[in-house]
């Protein structure tokens, strides 16, 4: 029998990494949060974990500005997408007692959804790769905000409308809250228990996470629970929260102690076995062979050469991180309530680097640009350069059109009514002076013409990457932009929208849209804050619909009333 004692050995020098002393550790973590410890702002909680127990625990920043509650470790916040870990581990119990697969047809739990020919799986929905198009996005076009009261019912409705998919099932990667919610429905009609109880009998108080709850009532009272805020123009914060009481992709309510147990049961497994722990952690792979970083709500990633597992939560005015360094034995939890400033993604890779920093790679090192050299201390690009890289550039899933011009060292991109100071980090590369979320364009050469720009943006377990196109934008006049104006009503979103010429620019006129002007793309086409409008002719030559595309949905057909 061979000895286990050299794996232990290994097991131990892995997860045994050098730990600065605690007072100075503290010291350099609150110094992290410097901005947000004050008296007048929200603010954040952070939980940090290290073999086994609480490392550190604090809030910064208030809780409630109106009442003058500061955050405290014990404080409860909403931590938006960050809940659908719960969501995927209640569909893996299920799955392992056999009450269900995770190649069932979602519609032989949820058959109020269309078919499209080819079959979604619960697996699909685990891995974002179902095609379904995203339900938040829809209802915001049907002008539904986040203070209305909406549940479940509304989502079904909404999605039994859809005449097409925005992709075949397991071709392509999309973030979805859809495939989440539907969890939640798959979870109450095959245990016969709502989310909210199961994941309470079978999750949370095991685990002994006493202020953990999916919330599924808007009028609940939640003891010790965070305000959501934003910023607002001209200063100070407003209060920004949500009726709504869809749960799987959202919903769960918690604190940074609670989140502790949560994570500790990734290592001593008191909820689940050690299979099911790897299966959560088992990523998705596309119908091409193209294996994900995304696994069953959980992004498999590293971070300045160290492996991760993570995800962010961002919803009205609460954004959430969990991040664990597996071999370390190792993560940081922090969740805040400013939801237009608080970056926890950021911060929690600040913390990491307090307490890990002997054991990363440099940073430049660990995340080199594709196709380029790391970025030295100081790139200065030539005017030559810059001049290769001015125009127009179109985007090819959005139709969202980029303007590049130079400006002293750098350049300026113009989307819309948003301007963005570019400066040089490498050759062909830029990052986006000011950006929270480490947002970065890389332009690719192309033989005799202008190069392709990808612009990538998002936070450290959910970064995109968008492919823009060189191209020449087009300037409808008055009479052109009066063509467009006029109601279109869409049978899939059950609304109608009027677009409307006002000084010379077209506007949606529609509750809970963009108030900014359309701005032209290429011919025909018009973009804003993302939305990107497709106008189709008819056989007489005049408009007579167009399709809507953004993101997370595309191909929303509307026709000219």
């Amino acid at each position: 029998m061979h000895s286990i004692l050299p794996v232990l050995l290994v097991l131990a020098s892995a997860s045994a990494s050098p730990l600065v002393c605690a007072p100075e550790a503290k010291a350099k973590v609150d110094a992290i949060f410097r901005d947000v410890d004050r008296t007048d702002t929200p603010g954040c909680a952070l939980g940090v974990y290290r073999d086994g127990e609480i490392a550190y625990e604090r809030g910064y920043g208030m809780a409630n500005l109106e009442l003058s509650v500061g955050n405290t470790a014990q404080t409860v916040f909403d931590i938006g997408s960050v809940s659908k870990q719960f969501t995927a581990f209640a569909i893996h119990l299920l799955a392992r007692e056999g009450k269900l697969s995770l190649d069932d047809d979602v519609r032989k739990w949820v058959p109020e959804i269309p078919s499209y020919g080819k079959t979604v799986t619960i697996r699909h929905l685990l891995h974002h790769t179902g095609g379904l198009r995203d339900y938040i996005e829809l209802m915001s076009f049907q002008g539904v905000v986040e203070e209305d009261l909406t549940g479940d019912a509304e989502v079904l409705e909404i999605m039994a409308r859809q005449k097409a998919p925005n992709f075949a099932p397991g071709d392509d990667y999309v973030y979805c809250n859809t495939g989440y919610n539907l969890l939640s429905m798959i979870v109450k009609r095959a245990s016969g228990r709502s989310l909210r109880d199961f994941a309470a009998e079978r999750i949370f108080e095991p685990l002994g996470m006493r202020h953990t709850q999916f919330n599924d009532l808007h009028t609940r009272i939640i003891p010790n629970r965070a305000t959501g805020y934003q910023k607002v123009e001209g200063g100070g914060f407003g209060i920004e929260m949500s009726d709504w009481e869809q749960t799987g992709d959202g919903a769960v309510l918690t604190t940074v102690e609670d989140l502790y147990r949560w994570n500790q049961n990734f290592f001593e497994p008191k909820v689940g076995d050690a299979k099911l722990i790897a299966d959560m952690q088992t990523v998705g792979i596309l119908n091409s062979g193209k294996k994900l970083d995304y696994a069953s709500a959980l992004r498999i990633g590293s971070y300045r050469g160290l492996p991760i597992v993570s995800h962010s939560g961002s919803w009205v005015g609460y954004r959430a991180q969990l991040l664990r360094f597996p071999q370390q034995k190792f993560a940081v939890a922090c969740l805040c309530n400013d939801g237009g400033v608080s970056n926890p993604s950021q911060l929690s890779r600040k913390v990491a680097d307090v307490y890990l920093a002997s054991l990363m790679k440099p940073e430049e090192a660990a995340r080199p640009a594709k196709g380029s050299a790391p970025a030295a201390p100081k790139y200065a690009a030539s005017s030559a350069e810059l001049q290769k890289f001015i125009g127009a550039y179109l985007s090819q899933d959005t139709g969202r059109i980029i303007r590049v011009t130079a400006a002293g060292k750098g350049l300026v991109a113009e989307a819309g009514t948003e301007k963005l100071t570019l400066l040089p980090a490498a050759s062909g590369r830029f990052r986006v002076e000011g950006s929270k979320d480490e947002a970065e364009v890389q332009f690719d050469p192309v033989a005799g013409r202008r190069p392709v720009m990808r612009v990538t943006t998002g936070d450290l377990d959910d970064r995109e990457t968008e492919v823009f196109d060189p191209v020449g934008v087009a300037s409808p006049g008055g009479a052109q932009l009066a063509e467009f104006a006029g109601d279109y009503a869409s049978e899939e979103l059950a609304t109608t929208w009027r677009l409307a010429v006002e000084n010379g620019k077209l506007y949606i006129r529609h509750r809970g849209l963009p108030k900014d002007p359309l701005m032209p793309t290429v011919k025909d086409a018009m973009n804003v804050n993302g939305m990107n409008l497709r106008f189709h002719r008819g056989a007489d030559g005049k408009v007579s619909g167009f399709t809507l595309d953004m993101g997370r949905v595309r191909g929303i057909a509307f026709r000219k009333v």
